[in-house]
């Protein structure tokens, strides 16, 4: 660019330059405005459209230099302040894609420095610190913030998601505050809606029909982000709005917007759309997004491995979860800690929670050689803990589930990787060689798991012996006596409804005169809940009054006692509370599929002997749930034997099942 091709005033520049600019020509353009500065070495105007053309080149330092340069001519210059700012934040992103959110927040408090009530920066400061951890910075960034600018709806709004998990009275106050600020707007409602949706205690309904009422009002805005979708599902499946969640989009086109937008935590409540073979293969596309995704990202920005050793005498394994405590998770793993054999193996445990140990999780953490919590530690540290303690193999026992960290498993921080337990479908990730699982809740088509399936010989679970024990009793009486008819029930999570759940349930009660059906749920105290159930049931000529809804949150293992017939939801079957039914005497009625996630509970009842109380169809599922109801006799006689024959199997066999699980990670190590 010689100096002749440079207009001959500074203005006839800036024009010549803007041109480019709007022309998208930024590689010119910036070499145009370089010599222009040549030209006119003190024109602001100048100085900041060539920063904003090294802004568009990915050039973050040199523009933010340039206006600089703008800003030394021309404190005041609107453009330049903005473009400076947005200059900072193009910096923190890929500071922290290549090296991570502590290197973006240095960017950050640099630009700060420069322009401490840039709202722009603050807010991203906020985001970077929430990503970076600890929680306390966080939060006290947030309350100061709070205190010099109340009327912000973003700092209201990332403070209530700051204190959501540590105080979540708090953060709904914050989180009203935000929506009051801005009342119409869908960044603001839907993260009040979530926390609504997640509140627990005696105003639990009530919290949930307020949150149903409000998305009424995000529904009326228009298009929802994935991650504003997901959170809108999430509460339209709680409270059984199947209208609500179609209104959201189909099964594929939500599904691979989450997927694609990194959501996994989104993809569990897909599994109970499921409604054929082609769904099956598409979910299972849904996860391998997420997880290639997460693979990418792990490899941009890897960590250290220990030098190989020999596998020695012992095996190091190690279990990723945040739910080894008293939590389904850690009811079932409670044998591999009761029957382990310290000459043979070592055990590693990794969580991220920051709730206070309880007694199970202590017994865990005395029998493990590292009980280590990481409750601030993004995904890399993590792994960089995890790599650092030289594992043989490692086992995530929770998927995305709450408060676990799947992605630690994309460094692959352990030489082999595998899932079990926690989450009911592969995970998606190819770094997750195997699924544990066992011969009847293996799919029967392999092309259905991401991973090689590692079968356990029997049975994939055991109930833990300080869980499962006669501390709840079993009423001997039958309740079918004692409510003057027979009582169908359910205590698994309305994720799992589906129509055609709702629709058999009660055909069933139709056709079984002065029967009843009890819901065992939390959201029975939701009006909503009650309103879409009682419709569905009324439907099928199922009167209100033939329904019974015991709106408790734990404490229910004694209600089983007022209940008969289990019947199962499907696709997407019970596990854990499979086995609670049937260890209080209430046999369970379930039906059988093609995936993983509709094999659980065939599991649980085929290594008891009761093949037969799973069906293949509907019509089978309906025969054998109307079959028993007819059969007084083998009701009673399972309500007397079911805990003994549960102790006296596969599932009952603690020591038997520790020994077969240790023995299947000992021939997949060496």
């Amino acid at each position: 660019m010689t100096r002749e091709s440079i207009p001959d005033t500074a203005d006839g520049a800036l024009a010549r330059a803007r041109e480019l600019y709007h022309a998208g020509l930024y590689a010119e353009g910036e070499r145009f405005t370089a010599a222009a500065i040549d030209a006119y070495p003190e024109a602001a105007d100048l100085w900041n459209v060539h920063g904003v053309m090294l802004r568009q080149l990915r050039r973050p330092r040199e523009a933010m230099a340039a206006l600089d340069r703008a800003l030394g001519f021309k404190p005041d210059h609107p453009g330049a302040r903005v473009n400076r700012a947005g200059a900072v934040l193009d910096l923190a992103r890929a500071l922290n894609e290549a090296e991570g959110p502590e290197a973006a927040l240095a960017a950050l408090d640099e630009g700060l420095g420069a322009d401490p009530d840039n709202l722009g920066l603050l807010e991203a400061k906020a985001l970077m610190l929430a990503a970076a951890g600890p929680r306390a910075r966080t939060e006290a960034f947030l309350e100061d913030l709070a205190a010099r600018r109340p009327d912000l709806a973003w700092v209201q709004l990332h403070l209530g998601g700051a204190l959501a998990e540590r105080d979540p009275a708090r953060a709904e106050q914050h989180l009203r505050r935000a929506a009051a600020l801005d009342p119409q707007s869908p960044p603001t409602l839907v993260p009040l809606i979530q926390a609504l949706a997640r509140a627990t205690g005696p105003e639990e309904g009530a919290k949930l029909d307020e949150a149903h009422q409000l998305a009424g009002v995000v529904l009326a805005t228009g298009a929802l982000t994935p991650n504003q979708s997901k959170v809108m599902r999430d509460l339209f499946s709680r409270v059984c709005d199947f209208a609500g969640v179609e209104r959201l989009g189909d099964f594929r086109t939500l599904g691979r917007s989450w997927a694609e937008a990194g959501l996994h935590t989104a993809l569990l409540r897909q599994l109970s759309r499921v409604a054929s073979h082609e769904d099956r293969l598409e979910l299972l596309e849904q996860h391998r997004i997420c997880g290639r995704a997460m693979v990418a990202e792990a490899e941009r920005r890897p960590i250290r491995r220990p030098a190989p050793r020999p596998t020695g005498a012992k095996i190091r394994l190690g279990f990723l979860s945040s739910d080894l405590r008293r939590h389904p998770v850690g009811y079932f793993v409670e044998p591999l800690f009761e029957h382990l054999d310290p000459a043979r193996c070592e055990l590693f445990c990794y969580g991220f929670d920051s709730r206070p140990e309880d007694s199970l999780q202590a017994l865990f953490a005395r029998r493990a050689t590292a009980f280590r919590r990481m409750p601030d530690a993004s995904a890399r540290d993590a792994a960089q803990v995890i790599a650092d303690d030289d594992l043989d193999m490692l086992i995530e026992l929770g998927g995305s589930t709450a408060l676990n960290k799947l992605e630690v498993m994309a460094w692959r921080p352990a030489p082999r990787q595998a899932s079990w337990l926690g989450y009911p479908h592969s995970a998606g990730l190819p770094t997750i060689d195997g699924l544990i699982c066992d011969p009847f809740n293996v799919p029967p088509d392999r092309g259905l798991l991401a991973e090689a399936p590692l079968l356990m010989p029997n049975s994939w679970i055991a109930l833990g012996e300080a869980t499962f024990s006669d501390a709840h009793a079993v009423d001997p009486a039958p309740p079918e006596g004692r409510h003057g008819g027979l009582t169908f029930g359910t205590a698994n999570n309305p994720y799992k409804y589906t129509p055609q759940a709702l629709r058999t349930w009660a055909q069933i009660v139709a056709a079984v005169p002065g029967s009843r059906f009890m819901f065992l749920r939390p959201e029975s105290g939701s009006a909503v809940f009650r309103g879409q159930v009682t419709a569905a049931f009324a439907a099928e000529g199922v009167a209100a009054e033939r329904i019974v809804f015991r709106p408790v949150r734990g404490g229910h293992m004694a209600l089983y006692n007022d209940i008969d017939i289990t019947l199962d939801t499907f696709p997407l079957t019970g596990g854990t509370t499979t086995v609670e039914a049937l260890w209080m005497g209430a046999p369970v009625v379930s039906q059988r599929g093609e995936a993983y996630f509709e094999r659980l509970s065939w599991s649980i009842l085929a290594n008891l002997g009761l093949e037969d109380m799973a069906a293949d169809d509907l019509a089978g599922y309906r025969a054998v749930a109307l079959s028993l109801a007819g059969d007084r006799a083998r009701r009673a006689e399972l309500r007397r034997t079911l805990r003994e024959r549960i102790r006296s199997s596969p599932l009952g066999d603690t020591a038997g099942f520790a020994r077969d699980f240790y023995a299947l990670i000992e021939n997949t190590v060496r």
